[in-house]
């Protein structure tokens, strides 16, 4: 029996999880006095979906956050969440760039590196963790935590084993469902500590209303580390409270011997910040014992149900989740984790809209080739079939995925370059547009307008229009060509427009005269976009003679990428720009 330590997911995680990783720096830092004294292991601050948000929705440099975080708080050290060969990004990343993120990071502030991987497969951690060796920061393995016939607690075992023979300083266990049950985690940490003595840290999310028991057991069992938030943003999809496993341990032989005093007032200031983001809160607060069933993350379930309101299919969510055990099985079960909850989930979408893997996204197809690593089980052979047809290869990848990808920093370099218009550039940037090439080009040109300010909602005047009928206010979000806005209807009438996200120096923004889509000529055959979504890029020139079944199209749907065929022969006629938004059903091209 030892002492047990806290890591505080304040910062990251459970903003993350409340609502959609919006908490900016500024709300951040006057609580950084106290949260500095209390004495964590660790303040989990940086990666995830930080670095994303931070230059889609918040306008705000994530790199700064993470310096001036750092000033912040000089004696707590700063976590950050990275997976493994994908960085930050939705691709593997060549070693090269990997380690030259991994120095930034840890130039910049970050303490200690939680490096996971998707489908638990220990390749993709052998550049970010060489890469971390050399700066001499904490390394923490962790293990992507998922309940199939082919997830063990022998195998989480040897994976642990290997983790460790890799250069791990400590294990964690990566709980993102909240499906690891308090006497599962129990029997976990015990099979972990008889092949390696390095620490354990829990990460278990309060979805299923079960991260508190299931903590105090892996404590019990021998868990030196162990993740909480700080009341006030807690439990939901986030996790269990600070000061409620503080109280637990209290008198014990694991007394943590934090002041709950001090975590209070912490509490409190925090209290009053959520109410800033009250708007991106969803409206789940309690357990979501569906979970225990469909074993989907609270967060991706959320997700789905946003995705298919998009799609007009709202009605389907029952349909998706029966979809996304089958597709995780066929994918050879890998863990629902940041990426691969994206891309199952997805693909799961598609399924029930178009016929089982009638559409494949890109992204599913590299996971099913290999791309992303070695998935836990075999896969289902005539899918993966028509991936590998698709893609063009002859056979799955069985070596390490990023062994075929050829050093890219010094032309990422070159690129900012040219869009930053300087003959140098920071690091940073470089790594910015790396990670996301189709938002930064948008931040670095708004970037000095500062990040944006979150205010509580006003309530609306009563007035005796508004009494009428309900009194409540209809909100609305509302793309216009590519951009989002929120749209607030009173009930006698009022419109206010605001860009989605919030707004530089908190002022409004009146949304933009929507352009009506080109329509077609009616010389040819019309191919229509099949779901709501962005175009990426037009994969001919306009023109081209092309053939049935020809890509002509790349759209962005549900964050990944679709393939447009052309449904005859003839010359391609474009009726949508690249970057355009349109919706399901709406003309693309006409074949003349």
């Amino acid at each position: 029996m030892s002492k047990v330590q806290l890591t505080d997911l304040v910062l990251r995680d459970a903003h993350q999880s409340l609502f959609a990783t919006r908490m900016v720096t500024a709300d951040m830092l006057p609580a950084c006095e106290k949260l500095d004294k209390v004495g964590y292991f660790a303040l989990e601050a940086w990666g995830g979906a930080t670095f994303d948000s931070c230059i889609r929705f918040l306008n705000e440099d994530p790199w700064e956050r993470l310096k001036t975080l750092k000033k912040a708080l000089p004696n707590t050290k700063i976590m950050m969440l990275l997976r493994g060969q994908n960085l930050l990004g939705y691709r593997h990343y060549a070693d090269d760039v990997v380690a030259k993120f991994v120095e930034t990071a840890a130039k910049d502030g970050v303490d200690v590196f939680r490096i996971f991987d998707a489908v638990n497969d220990p390749r993709n951690f052998k550049a970010a963790t060489e890469a971390a060796k050399k700066t001499g920061k904490h390394i923490q393995a962790a293990i992507s935590y998922a309940v199939t016939p082919f997830h063990t607690i022998e195998k989480y075992a040897e994976l642990a084993k290997q983790y460790a023979a890799i250069g791990a300083d400590s294990i964690a266990i990566k709980d993102m469902s909240g499906l690891l049950k308090p006497y599962v985690a129990y029997d976990l940490v015990r099979a972990i500590k008889k092949v390696t003595d390095l620490p354990i840290e829990i990460h278990s999310h309060a979805t299923t209303g079960m991260s508190v028991a299931t903590l105090t057991k892996a404590a019990e069992a021998g868990a030196e580390i162990l993740d909480t938030v700080i009341s006030s943003l807690a439990m939901g999809t986030s996790h269990s409270p600070t000061e409620t496993m503080v109280e637990i341990f209290k008198g014990t032989g694991y007394d943590t011997g934090l002041d709950t005093g001090l975590l209070l007032e912490i509490a409190a200031y925090f209290r009053d910040v959520r109410k800033n983001y009250k708007k991106f809160e969803s409206s789940f607060l309690g357990a979501d014992t569906r979970i225990l069933v469909s074993q989907v993350p609270g967060g991706m379930l959320s997700n789905m149900e946003s995705q298919l309101k998009e799609q007009g299919a709202s009605d389907k969510i029952d349909e998706v989740l029966k979809e996304i055990a089958v597709v995780q099985k066929d994918a050879g079960y890998p863990p629902l984790v940041t990426p691969t909850s994206q891309i199952v989930g997805t693909q799961a979408v598609f399924n029930v809209l178009f016929g089982r893997y009638n559409r494949l996204s890109g992204e599913f197809q590299d996971l099913l080739a290999g791309k992303y690593g070695a998935c836990p089980a075999p896969k289902n052979a005539g899918v993966v079939k028509k991936a590998l047809e698709a893609l063009k290869l002859e056979g799955e990848i069985t070596h390490r995925p990023a062994d075929d990808i050829p050093p890219e920093y010094s032309k990422l370099e070159e690129e900012a370059k040219k869009l930053l218009g300087g003959s140098t550039v920071s690091v940073e940037d470089v790594l910015t547009l790396a990670m996301f090439p189709k938002v930064a080009p948008g931040f670095f040109k708004k970037r000095s307008e500062g990040p944006v300010v979150f205010k509580p909602e006003p309530e609306l005047p009563v007035t005796a229009s508004t009494q009428a009928g309900t009194g409540q206010a209809a909100r609305y979000s509302v793309n216009v060509n590519g951009a989002t806005y929120d749209v607030v209807v009173a009930p006698a009438g009022t419109v206010a427009v605001s860009p989605a996200g919030g707004t530089a120096g908190g002022a409004a923004a009146p949304a933009p005269a929507a352009a009506s889509p080109a329509a077609p000529s009616g010389g040819g055959a019309a191919v229509n976009a099949p779901v709501a979504g962005t175009i990426l890029k037009h994969a001919v020139a306009e023109g081209t003679q092309v053939n049935s079944g020809d890509t002509i199209v790349i759209i962005e749907s549900m964050k990944m990428e679709l393939e447009i065929k052309a449904t005859g022969a003839g010359k391609v006629h474009f009726l949508a720009s690249p970057g355009a938004a349109v919706a399901a059903g709406q003309p693309l091209a006409e074949l003349g």
